[in-house]
């Protein structure tokens, strides 16, 4: 399994795939992992990331090969399908997913995404509009959704 690091704007984004793809992304506070050659497996992954966090890149088109049950994967596959910019509730995840009783454990799936950004569970919100649970904290969560929101805030005085 191929490992890289790189900064961005809300901390140090670990990397982790084969040729297979792309199976794990994370984030961190960490710093100083040190210099690093990046593998090649990986390359395409740093340079999609980093024109994400650049505003230049509102898709991401990469073999992924994340491990997780088949439920989760099922939740996965429906959360790449949020278009960049928007949001939806867990509740309306659930209803896209055919089980509404089930919103419980599409929280759980969404909240073991092993892909973060990518797989933008980011995306999904409380039915209130809340910015609920976030593995990389809210603040993270918060930044993700301005920096996607095509709208900004205009001042108006």
């Amino acid at each position: 399994m191929a490992t890289a690091y790189f900064e961005c704007p809300l901390g140090t984004v670990l990397l982790e795939g084969d040729h297979n793809g792309i199976s794990r992304i994370s984030i961190t506070s960490e710093k100083d992992h040190g210099s690093q050659n990046v593998p090649q497996e990986l390359k395409q992954a740093i340079f999609q990331l980093k024109e994400y966090f650049s505003g230049k890149r509102t898709r991401f088109e990469l073999s992924l090969n994340p491990e997780g049950t088949g439920f989760q994967k099922k939740v996965w596959t429906e959360l790449q399908k949020v278009p960049f910019g928007k949001t939806i509730s867990y509740l309306e995840l659930s209803k896209t997913l055919g089980d509404v009783k089930a919103i419980r454990a599409v929280a759980a799936a969404n909240g073991k995404n092993p892909l973060w950004v990518v797989v933008p569970c980011h995306r999904i919100i409380g039915s209130d509009g809340s910015l609920t649970g976030y593995a990389g904290g809210l603040w993270r969560k918060k930044w993700l959704l301005d920096h996607e929101n095509p709208v900004k805030q205009q001042v108006l005085f």
